[in-house]
């Protein structure tokens, strides 16, 4: 594992004195695979009137660190970097459809991930890393997946267009990739939705 310093990536913004940077490390999905996943997006938004991810924003996340001191993201960094740098390229498909928390009384409509053990081996160790400089460790079970959109609260959303909708796709399968990279990213509030910032790339 290393930094790379191929590309230049952004710098944290934040209100001095007192910064803060609210943060998360994930992966970059390839363009045919955003094509793809814009193209179901663009054909299922007519049918549901959900709150749907902007496409060219989805990451497969892998640790949500939230606020963090931006004169430390130097030793956040660093604290990744040596934390995964035994993890190796993986492969890592997209595809399948599904509801959280069920298709009954969903929530949230998705995209699987799948990487198997090396993409789990990432997010755990860069929840160690994160945990050894005093962030909260994750509780919850490793879940990777895309979200498309989200179900408006209510329960009112009539979603049987949609099913049947997702029902007549020819496929599910929306491509894979070799991930060789994962970045640090700060999410910043913007008037469309959120805004995300790569301060740092790490490669595999």
């Amino acid at each position: 594992m290393s930094v790379s310093e191929d590309q230049p990536l952004g710098t944290a913004v934040g209100d001095a004195p007192n910064a803060s940077a609210r943060l998360f490390t994930g992966l970059d999905l390839p363009e045919d695979i955003t094509a793809r996943l814009t193209g179901l997006v663009d054909g299922l938004r007519p049918v549901a009137d959900l709150r749907w991810s902007r496409v060219e924003n989805l990451h497969i996340t892998t640790k949500f660190i939230g606020n963090w001191a931006v004169d430390r993201l130097a030793e956040m960094q660093t604290a990744i970097a040596g934390a995964t740098a035994d993890i190796r390229p993986f492969d890592v498909e997209i595809r399948g459809l599904g509801w959280f928390p069920n298709p009954h009384q969903p929530h949230t409509f998705w995209t699987g991930v799948r990487a198997g053990d090396s993409l789990s081996s990432l997010h755990a160790k860069t929840d160690a890393a994160a945990a050894s400089l005093g962030v909260p460790k994750e509780t919850k079970t490793f879940a990777p997946h895309l979200t498309l959109a989200k179900v408006p609260a209510g329960g009112k959303t009539d979603l049987a267009p949609m099913r049947r909708a997702v029902a007549a796709l020819d496929s599910v399968d929306f491509g894979g990739f070799r991930a060789d990279r994962f970045f640090l990213y700060q999410s910043k509030p913007g008037p469309t939705g959120s805004v995300y910032l790569k301060l740092a790339e790490f490669l595999l």
